[in-house]
């Protein structure tokens, strides 16, 4: 299932009348490469509330040993419901799954065919008529994102799917939408820097505002919980999964990001995550191919890992996601932990006081099926302290297996109810039993808003870092270097976004007043596009140069020497990690944006040309190259015009 935008757009459903509530008691009746070391970075590294919307919900009592509270009449609402549900509804609800297709009664042939092999379903209504899942979630690859009407037309398909059945319930929607290089819904949605670029900026309330407008418009497309902010402190420069997608390598200023970043979305009404718990930011194996394992001691996991978790249960987060991996300090079984009890029953709920509905990592990751097969997942993951089951690799193994284990008295239908309780308060905190449905006015009011994309290009400008700027390189002239040539990697773009980075930078600096040339040279460039680029060079007044993950080895280096050695002024622009400045001394000029992005490309453009200010500053050190224990430029540095 690998990650690909798409640009059609097909035909919609129309939007179901807001007026369309769905009252809890009742709800069945409505029908309608190589990188400087971790233990470098680390010797540099420094030190939901389940409330409803009527007050305070109880706790559910069972497995964590949290005794239950008076029920609120809310609460007892809900209880109700769960009483109500068969045993094969209970296990539905605790699924969070995949489906293909734009539509949820008439996707595309390819679409149908993809539902029928991996699902054995052919539409989002048939999935929700055969296993009754809780939530579904959203991706690019799936082709549930095409447009924002689109969107909002299929979020209102599933509800009114799933609350036609008998004793329906409304369908708790997701999806990843972090912003920079991780964001499931494109343009003409509003796209903000990632969680590094925000990090530079170090703008508590611009986090808060970014999740407030992001949450707004994700509101508006029927989707009600977001997988972000990312919380993981990624001190590990070599950290394959995370790295950008992290607000930095210092503790406590990634808890106060996540924080922020976590009450602009909850305020907007959708449910934040932080994730990944119990920290995924020092791995060097990617938990999607992989089984990392953290070397933390308990001591260091207090100091470096929990801090961002602590921030984000304070400001009442609604949803906690696993990590796949193991910490032997914190249990010693080899379990991953995603199912792993003494961290997340011992350590989240009980140790941290954490009682909102947590939500696993997709199960179809290699770093959770690494031990256990795909039958055994999910129910281990349940008797760990898992409320969500997401995404699994065959819901049909997965379902059956739960269902299995409560029938054997492997769990108890008690435990289930406690998860299910728990979503379904969290569901009634965002509304879906009175509103479940998106409009088609929202989609206009809200999504991609002039307002909200000046907001975006704003929060950009403070992120963009001038790393270093010999001779007052920058800002560039358009009087005396007119023409610019603008080479670089050119890697795939984010989904959703214009791309390739070479035409987006050379589009925002010919819009600025300078001639500029794109020329795509590739992550690892070819002798005979090194020279093309060079005979390129000379003919210009300056160059820019796009550089990604670049290596000791990467001929990305010979490239930006073989640049420099044509007298022209080079300005490097690091479009993904800042690490590569370290494998680049004899550039002039460097500037660090996060991500390519069109957003952090556009206000790069206004750096390089003067329009505005750099204004971030690294949020991780950066090693040199040749000594790894050594800082070339620590947390902070960032130089201004």
């Amino acid at each position: 299932m690998p990650d690909s935008s798409t640009g059609s757009t097909g035909n919609t459903e129309s939007a179901e009348p807001a007026e369309n509530t769905v009252d809890p008691v009742n709800a069945g009746s409505t029908g309608s490469a190589a990188r400087p070391s971790r233990r470098a970075v680390l010797a540099a590294t420094t030190a939901v509330t389940t409330v409803l919307a009527a007050g305070a919900t109880a706790h559910a009592a069972g497995t964590s040993g949290v005794p239950s509270a008076p029920a609120s009449p809310d609460d007892r609402k809900l209880r109700a419901l769960v009483s109500r549900m068969t045993l094969e509804e209970k296990v539905g609800q605790l699924f969070v799954m995949r489906v293909y297709g734009h539509s949820a009664t008439e996707p595309d042939q390819a679409d149908i065919d993809a539902n029928l092999k991996e699902i054995g379903v052919r539409t989002a209504a048939e999935l929700l008529e055969k296993y009754r899942v809780g939530g579904i979630i959203y991706f690019t690859w799936a082709h549930n994102t095409r447009d924002p009407h689109q969107i909002a037309s299929l979020s209102n398909g599933i509800q009114k799917a799933s609350l036609g059945l008998p004793r329906g319930l409304p369908v708790l929607i997701s999806t990843d939408q972090e912003h920079g290089i991780v964001a499931r819904v494109g343009e003409p949605a509003t796209l903000f820097p990632g969680a590094m670029a925000v990090g530079a900026g170090g703008s508590r309330s611009d986090a808060r505002d970014l999740g407030r407008i992001a949450g707004r418009e994700l509101r508006a497309l029927g989707i009600r919980q977001d997988y972000a902010p990312v919380a993981d402190v990624n001190v590990n420069p070599a950290n394959p999964v995370i790295g950008v997608r992290s607000f930095g390598s210092e503790p406590e200023a990634v808890a106060r990001l996540v924080a922020a970043e976590v009450a602009g979305f909850q305020r907007s009404g959708v449910a934040a995550t932080a994730k990944h718990f119990p920290g995924h930011g020092d791995t060097a194996v990617d938990s999607h191919t992989g089984f990392p394992v953290i070397t933390h001691s308990r001591e260091q996991w207090e100091r470096l890992d929990a801090p961002p978790f602590r921030a984000a249960i304070a400001a009442g987060i609604d949803s906690i996601m696993t990590a796949h991996l193991m910490v032997p300090a914190l249990d010693d079984s080899d379990d991953p932990a995603t199912l792993s009890r003494p961290i997340l029953t011992g350590i989240l709920r009980e140790e941290l006081g954490y009682d909102g509905v947590v939500v696993t990592d997709s199960l179809g990751m290699e770093g959770v099926r690494t031990k256990y097969g795909d039958d055994r997942v999910p129910v281990l993951a349940l008797k760990a302290g898992v409320d969500q089951l997401l995404n699994p690799p065959s819901l049909e193994v997965a379902w059956n297996a739960v269902l299995k284990a409560v029938r054997d008295g492997e769990l108890t239908e008690a435990r289930l109810d406690e998860s299910i309780l728990r979503v379904l308060r969290l569901k009634a905190k965002l509304g879906l039993f009175k509103d479940p449905y998106a409009s088609p006015d929202g989609v206009d009011r809200r999504v991609g808003t002039r307002a909200h994309r000046a907001a975006a290009d704003r929060i950009a400008e403070r992120t963009t870092t001038l790393l270093v700027n010999e001779d007052r390189v920058l800002p560039l002239s358009r009087r005396r270097q007119p023409k610019l040539l603008v080479v670089g990697a050119d890697p795939a773009s984010p989904s959703g976004t214009t791309g390739p980075p070479t035409g987006v930078l050379a589009g925002a600096l010919n819009e600025l007043g300078f001639t500029a040339t794109p020329l795509s040279t590739g992550t690892a460039p070819s002798a005979a596009t090194i020279d093309r680029a060079v005979a390129a060079a000379r003919e210009a007044d300056a160059v820019v140069v796009g550089t990604y993950n670049v290596t000791a080895s990467s001929s990305q280096r010979t490239l930006v020497e073989r640049l420099l050695a044509t007298g022209r002024p080079v300005v490097a622009v690091a479009i993904r990690n800042p690490y590569d400045v370290a494998h680049l001394p004899a550039v002039p000029a460097f500037l660090a944006t996060y991500s390519w992005t069109d957003v952090e490309l556009r206000a790069a453009a206004r750096v390089i040309a003067g329009r505005v200010e750099p204004r971030g500053t690294l949020p991780v050190p950066v090693q040199r190259a040749d000594d790894p224990a050594a800082v070339l430029y620590p947390v902070g540095h960032g130089l201004r015009y």
